[in-house]
């Protein structure tokens, strides 16, 4: 673009190898600029050809290169990694260049918006394949100067494309094939996978979801292959890059033996997403979702979020396509919208959309690949899927892959494409545009809670924070342009906007009559939560209990879930919240008791709990309404678990079901942990239901003596144990109910023969987390305290004592803590114990103090 006298491209821990050389200007035959040298810039990460002479603008050059870098371990970059594959180690080459590790490979433009065409060659040893994104043209030989043969694998000429999603394999792994519309599609894994058919369920979903998206979007895949490759070490969960897809094992198979619909449904997300990408670079679910992202790049980092966001978006489109017995709706709440809720309120969590001069001052590129990017990004999508109507939205997606196609984008293109597609019908009618009303979803932190008031059809607006600590100020002076999907006593309601602080909608004004209510934020359409007033909770409660299901399930769960979550916020008290859950012994979903076990019975409860008056109260109030979905699903465990091969969520929280229903002391639970461990006992080659293994095994070993825990021994040192068998032995093991075994499990821990010694510091930890163990615990890591410190340092004592925090509530424990501290450590190590001391005891006071109100509301409402 202008005159210049040196060549800047990226490259980093690369040294140059050979000569340099500028030829140009083209056509010019025989013209060159001299390089005067090479020089590198570590910390920029770039190469700098200084040159003698200058190069003109607007004229063609060509840079030549020789350079060499370091094969690494580390799973970034060019990678080694080791594995094992029917019975002998092996080794193989691969490749992860996102975001910006391309250039540690070889020195190019390494920015999003910079696309080439790329010609890939591969010189390997003959006994290994190649691969790259595109297919082998030729495979010939060559002998080095030892006289040592060679293979040379050289690919097609790849579509134009960011440098991130150049790719390579080279491996001694096995494939499976078949053709879909022309494009073939092969998986590759070790030997032993592929010939046990764990890629076999991959292969026969990734053929329909490609299809599924080009129907979808009416846009054709730009390959003519696709290799999908299972690698045993990678430190993504997968990645898109066009044509060659890389996945972590367990992302990519599934056992013919396993049953369950949960495992397949992970890998029918994962691979959706993937494919997402394949085309718009959305992000690794399907591979065919990533048209979002390799067809249409983000212009840079900043809008990540258009590549994973819209990818997270369609790979559950793509699950549920090739999966149809999964909920979408539910599935889509539970694991995207939900987490992200919890973490997206904090005070400096980054908006979706951030400046790039923003993230280049201060972010590092691998933090924008979080939950904020892909939860975040999927959830307003799904909001404005929801508005627009899925038509709408997809005309528009088409439109925009079409027009941006193997060039970039940023958000405000996709606003401009939804537009037009809006502008030129007349169903769906916005308050505003649609740039306006996404900025304030993309371009400012957080999300709203909607306060409505029943007597005067009043809905009002804010930023959803801790009322506790409230300092934030925000430039959108926090205000968003909401959809709000309503219904009234059952029927559905036409959709309503509030594009200001407050606003009144005569609509939603009730009448005297008690029968007479409202839901906003029908089945989770918008990202924001919802705070009713009293009359209306009060309505709500007494007709959950009346008729549960004239509340769809997604709105059961998404009313407990927002009010608990106004109750830890300051908006609401608990015992407010507590009345919506007196219905329960009518629940009869899974992924709505665990939400409300995820806030009634936290994990780190369990402990502080049994001090309280609260334990027998809950005990009491929660058995009573856990009973009825124990008994079902008790009855499946005992005459057929296979059944519930389908049931997806059952598969996900039964266990969390069940350890809460023995952890209440329910007798049937206990019993039936007995019987299934016995039953293993007597037969070591019988199988505990995959589903409850873990409750059955701590509570098989609790209930039981010093043989139960012996044969949990025994099993833990058997050679053929799964790394997840030994996890839950270990953990079963810490659930002893009598001192003596608990010691002697720790002696057992600090023994070098019979345990690993990463597995010292877990069998700590779980100990330390039981009722009977966090003493016993304590009193062994203080007595073994040299010990324990030469081997795993400052680690172990930081993980003991966050664990320890939860069981501080008085000024003479603390101190207990505070002598140990002074005697083992360095002076700043202690003022950052201290801190956590007194953090935690605060927290403590604070928990101790909702549980005196849990108390005294449970011993009012207890017998109801």
């Amino acid at each position: 673009r202008q005159d210049t006298d040196a060549a800047v491209l990226h490259s980093s821990g690369l040294r140059s190898y050979g000569a340099s050389a500028v030829r140009g200007p083209l056509p010019e035959p025989g013209a060159a600029v001299e390089v005067a040298r090479l020089r590198q810039e570590a910390a920029d990460e770039v190469a700098v050809l200084e040159l003698r002479g200058r190069l003109r603008a607007g004229r063609r050059y060509v840079l030549q290169l020789g350079f060499q870098g370091r094969l690494e371990e580390d799973l970034d970059g060019l990678f080694l990694t080791r594995y094992t594959d029917q019975g002998r180690s092996s080794m193989l080459i691969a490749s992860q260049l996102e975001p910006t590790y391309a250039r540690t490979v070889y020195p190019c433009f390494d920015e999003p918006a910079l696309k080439a065409t790329f010609n890939i060659r591969i010189v390997h040893d003959p006994s290994y394949v190649a691969l790259s994104n595109m297919p082998a043209i030729d495979v010939s030989e060559m002998k080095d100067e030892n006289g040592s043969l060679w293979t040379v694998t050289t690919f097609n000429t790849s579509l134009k494309m960011s440098t991130y999603l150049t790719a390579f394999v080279i491996c001694d792994f096995d494939y499976v094939t078949r053709t879909e519309r022309g494009n073939e599609i092969r998986i590759w894994a070790r030997k032993e996978a592929v010939k046990n058919g764990y890629v076999d369920y991959a292969l026969n979903i990734t053929g329909p979801i490609f299809s599924f998206l080009e129907d979808l979007f009416n846009v054709s895949y730009p390959l003519p292959k696709t290799d999908l490759v299972a690698l045993p070490d990678f430190g993504a969960g997968a990645m898109e890059n066009w044509g060659l897809m890389t996945f972590q094992e367990s992302s990519l198979m599934y056992l013919p033996s396993d049953k369950f619909t949960s495992r397949k449904a992970m890998i029918a997300i994962i691979v959706s997403h993937e494919l997402g990408h394949q085309a718009y670079m959305l992000r690794c679910f399907f591979f065919l979702f990533k048209w979002f992202g390799n067809l249409v790049t983000m212009n840079w980092w900043n809008d990540l979020w258009l590549n994973e966001g819209l990818a997270s978006y369609f790979e559950y489109l793509g699950a549920t396509f090739v999966e149809p017995k999964l909920s979408l709706d539910k599935i889509f709440y539970d694991h995207v919208v939900q987490p992200v809720l919890r973490e997206d309120n904090e005070i400096g969590v980054r908006s979706l959309s951030e400046s790039e001069d923003k993230i280049k001052g201060s972010f590092s590129l691998m933090s924008l690949f979080d939950s904020i990017t892909y939860n975040k990004g999927a959830s307003i999508t799904w909001m404005l899927s929801g508005f627009l109507t899925e038509k709408l939205f997809i005309t528009a997606l088409t439109s925009y892959l079409r027009q941006f196609s193997f060039s970039n984008a940023n958000q405000d293109d996709l606003w401009t494409h939804i537009q037009m597609v809006v502008d030129a019908q007349d169903e769906v009618q916005l308050p505003a545009s649609v740039k306006q009303i996404m900025d304030s979803w993309t371009c400012q932190n957080g999300f709203p809670v909607l306060t409505l008031n029943l007597t005067t059809g009043t809905i009002s607006q804010e930023q959803f924070l801790n009322k506790k600590n409230e300092n934030s100020t925000d430039s959108y002076n926090n205000t968003w342009i909401i959809p709000i999907s309503w219904m009234r006593n059952g029927s559905s309601q036409p959709l309503m906007w509030l594009d200001k602080s407050s606003k009144v909608f005569p609509e939603m004004q009730v009448s005297e009559s008690e029968y007479d209510w409202i839901l906003l934020n029908v089945n989770l359409s918008g990202y924001y939560r919802v705070n009713y007033d009293q009359l209306n909770l009060k309505r709500l409660a007494r007709l959950l209990e009346n008729d549960p299901k004239a509340i769809p399930a997604v709105s059961r769960f998404q009313l407990i879930d927002d009010v608990f979550a106004l109750t830890q916020f300051g908006y609401i008290q608990i015992e407010t919240a507590l009345e919506l859950t007196k219905y329960l012994a009518r629940e009869d979903e899974l992924f709505i008791w665990n939400v409300v076990l995820l806030n009634l019975v936290p994990e780190n409860l369990e402990s502080t709990l049994k001090n309280y008056e609260v334990y027998p109260l809950l005990k009491k109030y929660l058995l009573k309404r856990v009973l009825p979905i124990y008994r079902y699903y008790a009855g499946f465990i005992r005459q057929n678990v296979d059944a519930l091969e389908d049931d997806y969520f059952a598969q996900v929280y039964l266990e969390k079901l069940f350890a809460t229903a023995c952890w209440l002391g329910l007798q049937d639970c206990l019993n039936l942990s007995s019987e299934l461990y016995a039953k293993w006992m007597d037969n070591p080659e019988y199988k505990i239901p995959f589903l409850i293994r873990r409750t059955v095994c701590c509570y098989g070993v609790a209930v039981g003596s010093d043989k139960e825990w012996n044969f949990a021994w025994e099993m833990y040192n058997r050679t053929d144990s799964t790394k997840e068998d030994k996890d839950i032995l270990l953990s079963a093991m810490s659930c002893a109910k009598e001192s003596w075994l608990l010691y002697r499990y720790l002696q057992y821990g600090l023994s070098n023969t019979l345990f690993s010694s990463n597995c010292t510091s877990i069998i700590i930890l779980y100990v330390m987390t039981k009722d009977i163990g966090h003493r016993i615990a304590w009193e062994f890591v203080t007595e073994n305290w040299p010990l324990l410190s030469e081997r795993y340092g400052k680690e172990l004592l930081h993980d003991v004592l966050k664990v320890m925090g939860r069981f501080v509530n008085t000024d003479v424990q603390i101190q207990e803590l505070q002598v140990f501290y002074n005697a083992t450590l360095e002076e700043d190590e202690r003022v950052a114990a201290t801190l956590l001391l007194e953090f935690t005891k605060f927290e403590n006071m604070e928990r101790r103090e909702l549980l005196i109100k849990v108390a005294n509301w449970l011993q009012k409402n207890v017998d109801d």
